[in-house]
């Protein structure tokens, strides 16, 4: 075997925590209507969440492209999951980490961070946000030498992250039981996910449908700018990211916040599937596809994180139930989980080259 530089080892072994995650086979009935879902289980992950994928892979294209190098500063704007991704790559590889986050995300988030040694940045909604979240760091940048920027929403080696490991994991993972997915829903925080997933099923199947999903009480997608409020964080954050071309995606699947706060419970509840609020909303807008598709719907989406980061959220409390809201009618009759797919770490270092 050829000898490897100590960079190289480094990332090759964090490639060994990051994705080939578990697909859950997750039998449900709406209404008494038998329906399965496929969730990607991404709290197997590192940190827990899906955004380590895409921390991994821009990392080291930024070394591959010497865009970064040993000891820079690694500064981004994130919501949470991001930053805890960076937070523990980030400290692995040997880099400071600066998050710039809202100052509303759950007290759980802000904790983690700083057990990785990062250093948090405040931002208020009177200094813009993630908008602001998002200025405050390019201008930290412009007046420091030595910083890298990620740049979530734009950098498109998010959405190739996805691309090389997320979408085929899940292909080769439903072919494994003879499948093929008809559909793919997932939320847009970044756009990352869904593009990135969308674009490796587009390339091997010939018809298949990929939605986005947002809050219904926030259709930032549909409007282009920020609309409303919500609390399903890691999703709709405040304008529509520039890696998310809505136009090559199928229509917009809307979910109520509360309904996802509901199912999340249901998740954990029922099924010991101890998931964050986005999972609960992905969950939703699988079963609602499933229901248009019909009986050889094949549906799949991701679970994006665990429970841990929403204790103090509504998550924890009880929710109230509206009418128009669909988990009640919802049975979740069991679940099964499918081997991860088996890719290789080789497979994955050689598709991030």
């Amino acid at each position: 075997m050829p000898h490897r530089s100590p960079l190289a080892e480094r990332l090759a072994s964090l490639h060994l925590l990051v994705g080939d995650t578990p697909l859950l086979e997750i039998h449900a009935a709406v209404d008494g209507r038998p329906v399965t879902i496929w969730a990607k289980h991404e709290t197997a992950n590192f940190t827990g969440s899906i955004k380590d994928r895409m921390a991994l892979h821009v990392l080291e294209r930024a070394y591959a492209e010497e865009g970064i190098s040993p000891g820079d500063v690694i500064a981004e704007a994130t919501s949470g999951n991001t930053g805890i991704s960076f937070a523990a790559i980030g400290r692995a590889l040997g880099h400071p980490v600066r998050i710039f986050m809202p100052d509303w995300m759950s007290r759980e988030r802000v904790l983690v961070i700083q057990s990785l040694g990062a250093t948090i940045v405040p931002v208020s909604a009177d200094q813009g946000g993630f908008v602001g979240s998002i200025s405050l760091a390019d201008t930290f940048a412009a007046e420091h030498g030595s910083v890298f920027l990620p740049h979530q929403f734009s950098n498109t080696d998010n959405v190739d992250a996805h691309k090389r490991t997320t979408g085929p994991e899940l292909v080769a993972q439903l072919a494994a039981i003879g499948r093929r997915p008809t559909a793919f829903v997932a939320g847009v925080g970044t756009g990352g996910t869904v593009m990135g997933v969308g674009a490796h099923l587009r390339e091997v199947l010939d018809h298949v449908c990929v939605h986005p999903l947002e809050p219904a009480n926030s259709p930032t997608l549909r409007t282009g700018h920020k609309t409303g409020r919500h609390r399903i964080q890691g999703i709709s954050d405040e304008f529509v990211p520039d890696i998310c071309h809505l136009a090559e995606l199928d229509p917009i699947v809307d979910v109520w916040d509360g309904d996802a706060i509901l199912m999340a419970q249901r998740l954990a509840a029922d099924l010991g599937l101890a998931v964050g609020i986005s999972s609960g909303a992905n969950m939703l807008g699988a079963l609602k596809v499933a229901l248009d598709q019909g009986e050889d719907a094949v549906v799949a989406t991701v679970f994006a994180d665990s429970n841990k980061k929403y204790l103090s959220t509504d998550l924890c409390s009880v929710e109230p139930v509206e009418e128009h809201y669909l988990t009640p009618r919802v049975e979740l009759r069991g679940c099964r989980v499918l081997a991860r797919a088996g890719l290789g770490v080789e497979a994955m270092v050689a598709g991030a080259g």
